[in-house]
């Protein structure tokens, strides 16, 4: 395969994935989302008709006009990177991709009709070429699984609910499904973060680059273990309050956490998923259309017990005991509330029914 006249290869030696699927990389809940729309007949159909009412093309007009276009004479080394993770990702059409000044380090991958790539001067000036490079596959990986047209409705609708919100009752329609669209884009990004490190296969590249995204280019200040011991510790942390103010915080964002995405990426990166892709077996692009839905909500099912099963979040935990038929649920909502439980001394003697621990 060529472009402009010269062979797409890889700047190093890495793994190529011919035909890869994005049902290799995704998230189960990402995946289960995906397949189910792409189940339904006319679906992207419906949504590209909609061009006519959407953005995209105030858009590129506006990206071609106030940004840098990346090519062989601009930014050369992120078309370097770009045709990179084409090639790896055996993806046919490169992207159109584009430097937009703006010192907050972003990227995002949008369009209807084709994807384009969008990344900041923040993002370039902070990361090293192989951090860099993750990035870059992390935003392939989005135009390989088709993330780029409901992205693209997640940016209007939220653009538009600020437009209505002086209509009664208007502004919590759009919002009701603004906030679905924002759950399935976290999960979006736990896929996307997998595909940029089968790009990269750089597993502590993609830890200093979310590191630095949350830090800023102070590498010699930070550290990576230090870092993901912060996951730890915000998942276990606190009581059912804070569980509650985690999911009141995350609501309104697009991405997950910082610690939170690298500490799921690693989990991966060590997988037997990982491996088995690594070592060349992984679904296939000529077998989606066979990929059968109930099958995909079952993994994505699957996948959610046993987060809440293995989950330290004291809200998580007390799901996991309630469905195990552990305790009362009153008097464990309590104890959780109060932190009566933690409070009774070492922790290591019997507990009542009510969950709290006994005093002697």
């Amino acid at each position: 395969m060529t472009e402009t006249g010269f062979e797409k290869v890889p700047a190093r030696d890495r793994r190529r994935f011919p035909g890869i699927s994005s049902r290799a990389y995704e998230h189960p809940a990402d995946r289960s989302a995906l397949v189910a729309l792409r189940k339904l007949s006319g679906f992207d159909t419906v949504f590209k008709a909609l061009s006519g009412l959407l953005p995209e093309r105030s858009l590129r007009l506006l990206f071609l006009s106030e940004s840098v276009r990346v090519g062989e004479t601009q930014f050369p080394h992120l078309h370097a990177m770009l045709r990179d993770a084409c090639y790896i990702l055996d993806l046919e059409k490169v992207p159109q991709m584009y430097v937009q000044q703006d010192p907050n380090p972003n990227a995002m991958c949008i369009g209807l009709d084709e994807p384009i790539i969008v990344v900041t001067t923040g993002l370039v000036e902070l990361l090293d070429e192989e951090e860099m490079r993750a990035v870059v596959g992390h935003e392939v990986g989005h135009a390989l699984s088709g993330h780029a047209v409901y992205r693209t409705v997640l940016l209007f609708l939220t653009n538009l609910a600020m437009k209505v919100a002086w209509i009664p009752l208007g502004n919590v329609a759009i919002m009701t499904i603004v906030t679905a669209l924002r759950e399935w884009f976290r999960k979006s990004e736990l896929s996307a973060d997998r595909a940029g490190l089968l790009v990269g296969q750089d597993v502590q590249a993609s830890m200093r680059g979310l590191m630095k995204i949350a830090g800023g280019n102070h590498l010699h200040e930070m550290n990576v273990d230090a870092f993901l011991a912060q996951a730890e510790e915000y998942e276990s942390a606190g009581d059912l309050r804070d569980s509650v103010l985690k999911i009141l915080n995350l609501l309104p964002r697009t991405h997950p956490f910082t610690t939170v995405r690298a500490a799921e990426l690693k989990k991966w990166a060590e997988s037997r998923d990982h491996q088995r892709i690594m070592d060349g077996h992984y679904p296939r692009r000529e077998d989606d259309k066979d990929t059968s839905v109930t099958d995909s909500f079952r993994q994505s099912a699957a996948h959610y017990a046993d987060t809440v099963r293995t989950s330290k979040d004291p809200l998580l935990k007390l799901v996991g005991d309630l469905a195990g038929g552990a305790g009362d649920l009153g008097g464990r909502l309590r104890d959780k509330f109060t932190g009566a439980g933690a409070a009774g001394g070492s922790g290591t003697g019997p507990e009542t029914k009510g969950g709290a621990t006994e005093q002697g």
